[in-house]
């Protein structure tokens, strides 16, 4: 019997942006996929670098879209950092908060003193992606690391998604500190680092977790990072050329469309080595030819690639593919 991709993992953790929603819009299918697997009787977690809302925010946002969630199964960067600081800092210690309220009420709840100047003395800055962060806080928080704080941020994500296109996200600005300090963060919190994916397994109980996530340098890093099995879906921010360079720390164990793919075969959505056939498709002694989904196709060229081969067109639509994600 061919085993269903979900069937074989006792905790789904997904990624938020680009996997279950754009910001503020469900993605097509998610609502329905997470039902099944929770009709299944698989848990599911929620893990997100976006450091702007709360865990009971996030909850009530996909509940809102009809997508079931509890705020115990959310994991946002701002409340990992938080209580990441609470272990590092005194009790009441000031802490220079860079980003969205979300952030501050974390580091609130955690025991520390969210501050805004570095005349303050904080004895951290913390910097999370908030729409509103401008010049003025980041010149402040760029003081109190050359007097000495301690600086974390919650993520570098380069970008979002949106449905307009990528938008700018806490890593660019993290990048303005790094310009103007000339140094990196003393802490990263979020993706790629492991600790959000270990914590859901964790707290889930789960022995073989499965990462669902839309991008190599955070999502699919930090799972292989954690030594997780991971999903890369392409309904966010990483493509088909992405996909295909990426290096060994970035390689998903499959690659699917959107989330339906995980009531799919798990052999199907597996990256073969080498070649072979998927789909309508063949790929054999590096030439791609026949006809079929493109992510079949993605999937056989991934992993040619991958095993060091060039891979060739050997049809018009092989052709037309292989331009696209090739050049």
């Amino acid at each position: 019997m061919t085993e269903v991709l979900a069937d074989g993992y006792d905790l789904v953790v997904f990624d938020l942006d680009g996997v279950v929603y754009l910001i503020d819009k469900p993605i097509s299918g998610a609502a329905e996929a997470v039902e099944r697997l929770r009709a299944g009787g698989t848990p599911v977690a929620y893990a997100t670098n976006n450091a702007s809302r709360r865990a009971a925010d996030v909850a009530a946002l996909l509940t809102g879209m009809g997508v079931p969630a509890a705020a115990d199964e959310v994991l946002p960067s701002a409340a990992a950092a938080a209580a990441m600081l609470a272990d590092r800092l005194p009790a009441g210690a000031p802490v220079l908060v860079v980003g969205a309220d979300a952030l501050r009420a974390e580091v609130r709840e955690a025991g520390l003193v969210p501050v805004e100047r570095a005349d303050e003395a904080p004895a951290a800055v913390v910097q999370g992606y908030g729409p509103d962060v401008g010049w003025k806080i980041l010149a402040e928080a760029s003081l109190a690391v050359r007097a000495g704080a301690l600086w974390m941020a919650t993520n570098t994500d380069r970008t979002l998604p949106s449905p307009r296109g990528p938008l700018p996200g806490n890593g660019s600005l993290v990048s303005v500190l790094r310009t103007a300090l000339n140094r990196d963060p003393d802490v990263v919190v979020g993706k790629p680092a492991p600790a959000l994916f270990t914590t859901a397994a964790s707290l889930a109980g789960a022995r073989r977790p499965l990462v669902v996530g839309d991008r190599l340098d955070t999502d699919i890093e930090g799972a292989v990072g954690a030594g997780m099995d991971c999903v890369l879906v392409l309904t966010g921010v990483s493509g088909p050329a992405d996909l295909i360079a990426a290096p060994a720390s970035r390689r998903p164990t499959y690659v699917c469309a959107d989330l339906s793919g995980l009531f799919g075969a798990a052999e199907a959505a597996r990256i073969p080595a080498g070649g072979g056939e998927a789909g309508g498709w063949r790929l054999a002694d590096g030439r791609l030819e026949g006809e079929g989904s493109p992510v079949d196709a993605l999937r056989l060229v991934a992993g040619c690639v991958w095993d060091g081969g060039e891979p060739r067109a050997g049809s018009d639509r092989a052709g037309e593919l292989l331009k696209e994600w090739l050049g």
